[in-house]
């Protein structure tokens, strides 16, 4: 099962998206759809097929982002968590060759493709993270092997 685990600036954009495929895009599609319906026959209708799947589409989503966001557990900074990687850091960590990478351990909801930095909390790298500190040295199972890294820095923005 997923982590029901979620940083704000995560949940914030999700409920954007919900806001936005519900009041922009699916209003919009239906309007086509209805268009394209009044055409006569559907069977054959390019656009009626294409705009009805696109509905089906947001629909599905729209479903799925309501019911996630009722689950989802907005975690929230606390000082307590300084000096230690907790869920929301950011990590800056090198590996054996001196080449560093800096990491946000995140929910599985807030992977998206426009941040590579971001890593789920259900990740093996977050997993080996986790309750570590500064200088600490963490070794994490990756398919080409065992690589060792070391944390250089955390911080919470």
């Amino acid at each position: 099962m997923k982590s029901v685990l979620i940083t704000q600036e995560g949940h914030d954009k999700l409920a954007a998206e919900l806001q936005q495929l519900w009041y922009v895009e699916r209003p919009e599609i239906t309007k086509k759809v209805t268009w394209a319906a009044s055409l006569g026959d559907r069977s054959e209708n390019a656009d009626y097929q294409y705009n009805k799947q696109l509905l089906r589409k947001i629909d599905r989503r729209v479903r799925y982002l309501g019911k996630r966001l009722e689950e989802l557990k907005i975690v929230a900074y606390s000082p307590i968590q300084e000096g230690k990687v907790y869920f929301g850091a950011w990590v800056e960590i090198e590996n054996e060759l001196g080449e560093t990478i800096n990491l946000r351990i995140v929910g599985v909801d807030e992977i998206f493709d426009t941040d590579p930095s971001y890593i789920s909390i259900d990740s093996p790298m977050a997993k080996a993270l986790l309750g570590k500190s500064v200088d600490d040295e963490i070794e994490v199972v990756t398919p080409s092997g065992k690589k060792t890294w070391f944390i250089n820095q955390i911080m919470y923005k």
